[in-house]
């Protein structure tokens, strides 16, 4: 498990730096695909407004990458800020320090994480950003059952 724990915490320490370069990159795809079309002139009005544009598609895709990089960041804050023995016990086999006022820390990270997917997926699927959207849909709440998984979520 130190390998996992590793990992984690090598995230939570340059995981923001690779979110922000991918969220200055997204921009500069931004700024370089504005002045081009972002609907398509032919078809049904259902596909023109469905099916993005080339130019819109590729700034979708770095949005895309953005908030994979900024979510896996923020699982491994959460992972790492529960490791002092809030919710530990499933992973050392005992129950370690247990602070009293972060009892409730797992459910608050896993309603954190769920709130985020469905705030963030709202944006993008009003933003026609179909292929983030279904990144925030999947990467979050499947974050939130692995760490609501551990044991002590329900004591």
């Amino acid at each position: 498990m130190s390998l996992v724990m590793l990992f984690f915490g090598l995230l939570s320490m340059g995981g923001w730096l690779a979110a922000l370069t991918a969220l200055a990159y997204s921009v500069a795809t931004l700024v370089r695909v504005w002045p081009l079309d972002w609907v398509r002139g032919d078809g049904h009005p259902a596909v023109r407004l469905l099916a993005p544009t080339p130019a819109y598609r590729r700034f979708d895709v770095t949005l895309a990458v953005t908030a994979v990089l900024a979510d896996l960041w923020f699982i491994s804050l959460a992972v790492v800020f529960g490791s002092d023995g809030i919710f530990t016990e499933g992973w050392t086999g005992y129950p370690g320090m247990m602070d009293p006022t972060g009892q409730s820390y797992q459910a608050d990270v896993v309603d954190a994480l769920r709130t985020t997917a469905w705030w963030t997926f709202g944006t993008a699927a009003l933003a026609r950003c179909w292929i983030t959207a279904g990144v925030q849909v999947c990467v979050l709440p499947m974050a939130a059952w692995w760490i609501g998984s551990f044991d002590t979520y329900y004591t």
